[in-house]
């Protein structure tokens, strides 16, 4: 049997707090590694890649001989790097004569490999390469736009799992509401024929238009690739279910005799029994009785004055 291990420190308790699933999950999390051998090119395009998803995003140098993603036992290191790190995306690059500049995009549920993508880069052009006006450099973390033209990323199966794959790397955390002016970055992928994505990275630059909604201009800024799609896979059925569950979001639980109201705020009712006031023994030392009979000996000595006076004057 497994030996259940239970945090020693509050430290450890809260790191494995951080990991436990959530109603809302973190952002996710990317590694980028290197195989075996890897070429110039493809040096250059994990580095491009590591500076578009800088704040999420870990890289290692180091060369990884058993990383084999395609084959089996061949994802034993990037499981291992998973639940070590916490990360649930990676990129890795190879290099060989069979499958030259080779790019694999995955993605990993419960720190087992989810899906795959392997692509061939071609014609890269890196960021410096790029003369623009550098005020228009997009912040880090910031959310992107994405932009898919053409009709095979709805066609075509190994676009469209691409484009799942690539909204997950560079979309960043899942938010509810966006500010318009906070947007400054756009994905543009181009489906150029049925196995080829021209990839861009371009600045956006908001103009008056002379409405409420300002007209955009797009500013490429790179780095820009081409994508050849070579091998992908698929998670099963059962697979594919167990990840996209949702947890029901469970309503507060109603506090009896409560009520919130836009002015007064949060308003209580309390339920206080019957007193019976009228059949209380009251005590004859309230000030309140003093103060009555006090007023009560004065008029009555008042009334006495008064008829003593008319005796007289009879």
């Amino acid at each position: 049997m497994l030996k259940i291990k239970t945090p020693k420190t509050q430290r450890a308790a809260r790191a494995l707090e951080k990991r436990a699933p959530k109603l809302v999950e973190n952002g996710k999390k990317t590694l980028i590694l290197h195989g075996t051998k890897t070429s110039s090119m493809l040096n250059d395009v994990l580095t491009q890649i590591y500076h578009l998803k800088r704040g999420n995003a870990v890289k290692y140098t180091k060369k990884n001989k058993e990383i084999r993603p395609f084959e089996s036992g061949g994802e034993t290191s990037l499981e291992f790097y998973s639940l070590k790190s916490d990360y649930s995306l990676f990129v890795f690059g190879s290099h060989s004569k069979k499958r030259p500049n080779n790019l694999v995009l995955g993605r990993l549920y419960d720190h087992h490999v989810y899906d795959l993508v392997e692509v061939g880069v071609e014609n890269l052009k890196p960021m410096e390469s790029f003369v623009y006006d550098k005020k228009l450099t997009p912040k880090i973390g910031s959310k992107p736009f994405f932009a898919f033209i053409g009709e095979s990323f709805e066609s075509v199966e190994e676009l469209k799992h691409l484009k799942e794959v690539l909204l997950d790397l560079f979309r960043g955390e899942v938010v509810e509401n966006l500010n318009l002016a906070g947007v400054d970055r756009v994905y543009v992928c181009t489906a150029i024929s049925p196995t080829t994505v021209f990839f861009t990275h371009c600045a956006l630059r908001l103009k008056r238009s002379g409405t409420t909604i300002p007209r955009m201009e797009l500013v490429e800024i790179g780095p820009s690739m081409d994508f050849v799609v070579r091998r992908h896979h698929l998670p099963n059925d059962s697979l594919k279910k167990e990840a996209m569950k949702t947890a029901s979001q469970q309503s507060k639980k109603q506090v009896k005799n409560v009520s919130r109201d836009v002015v007064q705020g949060k308003i209580g009712k309390i339920y206080m029994s019957d007193q019976q006031v009228g059949g209380m023994a009251l005590s004859y030392d309230i000030k309140g009785l003093k103060r009555q009979r006090r007023e009560a000996k004065t008029k009555n000595s008042a009334k006495e004055d008064q008829a003593k006076k008319r005796k007289t004057d009879s």
